[in-house]
């Protein structure tokens, strides 16, 4: 039997690929899953000095919108993620692959999705989820 090489950690702080956002990936409340919080934007405050809100008037900075990731059997991670603009919700797998995080939502099946690609982000984030 060959050995499979390890595979990446997806926890950790991951920058968005449209660059506006980091999200926190750690483990959440249930046993072996994990959960992504927005905990830093680009531009925490709106035109008007107001902070993004999602569609249920929840404030984007600290929103969980990876839920219930858990990992299979090919190694990937598979769960929930939330659009914090619209609350569309979509099926997930996530999976690190040349230090880059790969996030695949979908409808039904993997194959019926979209996949965006996350780099670890070594910034910081004041307490108010400005990047730094």
């Amino acid at each position: 039997m060959v050995a499979q090489p390890a595979a990446e950690p997806v926890e950790g702080l991951w920058l968005t690929q449209d660059r506006e956002g980091v999200i926190e990936i750690a483990p959440c409340a249930g046993a072996g899953a994990l959960c992504g919080r927005i905990v830093g934007q680009a531009e925490p405050l709106l035109a008007d000095g107001t902070r993004p809100m999602d569609v249920h008037g929840v404030p984007h900075c600290g929103l969980v919108i990876l839920h219930d990731a858990r990992k299979a059997e090919d190694g990937r991670w598979h769960g929930r993620i939330t659009d914090p603009d619209d609350g569309s919700d979509w099926s997930c797998v996530i999976w690190v692959e040349g230090g880059a995080l790969h996030l695949r939502g979908y409808l039904l099946v993997p194959l019926l999705g979209q996949t965006q690609i996350w780099h670890p982000y070594g910034g910081h984030v004041s307490r108010d989820c400005h990047m730094i």
